[in-house]
This record gives C-alpha cells, structure tokens and sequence, in this order.
C-alpha cells in the first residue's frame, strides 16, 4: 500500500479522539454508580462506525489507558480494555465502511452489539481467572457471578444501541466530514 491510498491520521483526527475519549470517561464516571448501565459500548461503536477502525482503536486505548487516572489501576481492567474495546472498535469500524446506517440495518447492529457485550463479561470470566490463579471452583463461582452483571449490561446495549446508535452515528458522521 503506498502513502497516498493509506489515511493518515490529523491533528483535527487527534482532536476528535481526545475530545471522545474525555467524554466516554466523563460518561462512564458519571454512571459508574449504577451497577450493569453503561453507554461506552453504544459510544465506542457509533464513533467507530464513523470515525473508522483505525481512529476507533486509538481511542480505545487511549481510554483504556487514561481510565486507570479516574478509577485507578487494575490491571485485570486494564488487559480487558486493552483486547476488548479495540476489537470493538475493529469490528465497527469495519462495518461502518460496508454498511449504511439506517433503521433497517439497526436491528442486527444491535445484536452484534448485545452479543459483543457477552464476550466482554466472557472474557472477563476468563482473564481475571487467569490473573488470579483461581481454581476451577472458584472460576465457575466467579463465571456464576458474574451473570448479574452480564445481563443487566446485555439490556442496557440493546436499549442504547436500539435508541442511540443512530443519532449518535449521525453525529459523529458530520463531525468527520467537517
């Protein structure tokens, strides 16, 4: 691939970045309070399905680096940022080069959406083990956990994303072409 077919990110790209990963932290401080609600997941795919893969991934760790700041380090939080959200933004990202967003397509965004959002508590279920050295007892107690988590944060994407994903691709959609 030569220079001129690659995207070559800006200062302005670096502004938007900045700016989204502010406000995903903002968001998510807001509502760190509430067990299972989040809109980081409904932000991070309509910036990405906007904004593209490679602009999505960069947030992505960006965030999941500048997090540690506010809620501190983790490092089991950390690992599972630092593989889970640039996937997203991957995944997106792709998708937002193939597919129009319209009311037709939202239904199975949403459930690409909800279904990421289980493989974010799976594999959660699998690097904390990991981390910690869990016995096998103890991984399916914490597996059994964390079911309570997973499903109110199931709900919250498919009603965020079923609400959001299009204003918010709108959105950001005209901030990239400005």
């Amino acid at each position: 691939m030569n220079d001129k077919n690659r995207q070559k990110i800006t200062a302005l790209d670096c502004a938007y970045i900045a700016t989204f990963v502010a406000l995903v932290i903002a968001v998510q401080l807001a509502l760190s309070f509430v067990p299972g609600v989040e809109l980081v997941t409904v932000l991070f795919i309509t910036f990405s399905f906007a904004f593209g893969a490679k602009r999505g991934m960069i947030a992505a760790v960006a965030f999941a680096l500048l997090r540690q700041f506010v809620f501190g380090v983790f490092p089991t939080v950390l690992i599972l940022y630092l593989i889970y959200f640039p996937l997203l933004a991957l995944l997106f990202g792709a998708l937002g080069r193939r597919v129009r967003p319209s009311v037709k397509n939202l239904i199975w965004l949403t459930i690409v959406a909800c279904v990421c959002t289980v493989g974010f508590s799976l594999l959660d279920c699998v690097i904390t083990p990991l981390w910690y050295a869990y016995t096998a007892a103890a991984t399916r107690a914490y597996f059994y956990g964390s079911l309570s988590f997973m499903i109110p944060q199931v709900v919250c994407t498919a009603v965020s994303v079923a609400l959001l994903f299009l204003p918010l691709t709108k959105v950001f959609s005209w901030a990239h072409k400005r």
